[in-house]
């Protein structure tokens, strides 16, 4: 049984799930206005929180919040489920694939088999959509993948129930009806204005802008607070959750920045042209603090490469997106 589904390619998971599911019912959304009316962006830098003794730091809200958001937005109801028995899991998913209704489904990354062993580590916040099942394979829809993929029944049982921090417990989520009349404008105001908030209004001094400052105030005391090794292990998880882990600080701009340019063409909003290309500047930003980060973790530094001068580029972000969303928050108030 396979689903006429079609299956996209996309430069970050829940986008390209949101996005790809949302097409199935007829409602065509790119990747960055998933991701703007979803209100993607956010930051958070969480020492109490850590995997493997390090600090997380997190460059998205939580997974499903952006298929949630755009959905509520949407005004279409969706179906979430979470298990504590992997075989009822599965056979929910039976359930749900054989009535020809396309799962979202959370799953670890480690244990993917379709994924290369180099690209393949302990990350429970990964989305792909079931789309059918052949030959006692299920049949994956995963957005970074350029072709649909194909899971055994135990490996995938196994990445649905995958242990350690956020584990997926067999998350599962779909929709079971078509979009009604969209307010596209509506949805993106609200959405710029969710990710305005959440960049500069949170009181915690670990999230948004005010968590970029204070990463960036981490970072500068990183050797003498923590010594040489340690300190190398710590800059070099925030560079891999950048990089690596999703899409990150300066893929996420570059997204955010493109749903900026689709905005302008659905508000006739020209203030949101030049704020596009005032966040991709930021993006390009992100991107030199994880060179400079990267070559100094692999001690091919210069004196021109260290840990204060990779935290005054932090401060220079913060302070860019800040004015950004603060002009962002004029533009559509």
């Amino acid at each position: 049984m396979k689903i006429d589904f079609e299956h996209n390619q996309s430069a970050h998971c829940e986008n390209g799930v949101t996005s790809n599911l949302l097409n199935y019912y007829g409602l065509k959304l790119s990747e960055p206005m998933v991701y703007g009316i979803g209100s993607g962006l956010f930051f958070a830098h969480m020492p109490f929180v850590k995997v493997n003794s390090i600090p997380v730091t997190s460059f998205r809200p939580f997974p499903g919040v952006i298929f949630r958001r755009v959905t509520r937005q949407m005004g279409i109801t969706i179906r979430r489920k979470k298990f504590r028995d992997p075989d009822k899991a599965m056979k929910a998913l039976n359930e749900v694939v054989d009535k020809g209704i396309p799962a979202g489904l959370l799953v670890g990354v480690y244990h993917l088999t379709y994924f290369p062993g180099p690209y393949r580590f302990h990350f429970n916040a990964h989305n792909i959509v079931i789309f059918g099942r052949e030959n006692g394979n299920y049949i994956v829809s995963d957005p970074i993948m350029e072709t649909p993929e194909e899971l055994s029944y135990d490996d995938l049982k196994r990445v649905r129930f995958a242990k350690g921090l956020f584990a997926p417990n067999g998350h599962m989520y779909y929709t079971l009806e078509k979009p009604g009349d969209i307010d596209l404008r509506t949805a993106i105001t609200n959405g710029i204005k969710k990710s305005c908030h959440d960049m500069l209004a949170i009181p915690v001094p670990m999230f948004g802008v005010k968590g970029i400052r204070y990463m960036a105030r981490k970072v500068k005391k990183y050797p003498e607070k923590l010594g040489p090794e340690k300190a190398s292990l710590y800059l070099g998880q925030i560079v891999r959750a950048q990089e690596e882990i999703g899409t990150g600080g300066a893929g996420f701009r570059f997204i955010y920045a493109a749903f900026l340019q689709e905005a302008r063409d659905v508000l006739k909003n020209d203030k949101l042209l030049a704020l596009s290309e005032n966040m991709t500047a930021v993006g390009d930003l992100w991107r030199e603090f994880a060179i400079t980060a990267a070559r100094i973790v692999k001690n091919r530094s210069n004196e021109t490469e260290t840990y204060p001068v990779a935290a005054d580029i932090l401060f220079e972000i913060a302070d860019k997106e800040e004015n950004i969303y603060r002009e962002l928050r004029k533009a559509v108030d």
